[in-house]
């Protein structure tokens, strides 16, 4: 990773790590799912509005470490607006970007989220940064029990 991507990276973790965005439950919400990482013991709680196909709202709770939180945050800023499955094609572009050895960003499907390249460098923390999504993905398909990153 670059120096300039890796103190992006490090300043993007830190500032949705301190001000995460779309935080807290969402009332009204559709869909719902609860996810865990065994791993390290994060528990995330993602809420979606879905109003047709569409991800009218999105929001989150729960703790866990700082790239987990800002991995939530941003996903959730993400998500607004998009389709079930442009949700799904993002999922996969991202959980791509973070397991796939020579994986090349796609900075137009990926945007702001390509920061997280850096966390292929760290294989322990990939399941951090993917708790939320598999959360997300769960709440879209209406899965019973809870999300996990195994």
């Amino acid at each position: 990773m670059s120096s300039d991507l890796g103190d992006l990276y490090q300043e993007v973790i830190l500032d949705h790590n301190r001000k995460p965005r779309n935080f807290g439950e969402l009332a009204g919400a559709n869909r719902r799912a609860e996810g865990y990482n065994p791993l390290c013991g994060d528990r995330i709680t993602v809420f979606v509005d879905l109003e047709g196909d569409a991800v009218k709202d999105i929001r989150f709770q729960g703790s866990g470490c700082a790239i987990s939180k800002a991995s939530a945050s941003m996903m959730t800023e993400t998500m607004k607006g998009r389709t079930r499955a442009q949700a799904e094609a993002l999922f996969l572009e991202f959980h791509r970007l973070l397991t796939e050895d020579g994986a090349v960003p796609d900075p137009k499907a990926l945007g702001k989220l390509v920061v997280f390249s850096g966390v292929r460098e760290f294989p322990v923390r990939v399941k951090c940064a993917t708790l939320a999504w598999h959360t997300l993905r769960a709440a879209l398909q209406n899965a019973q029990g809870v999300a996990t990153t195994e």
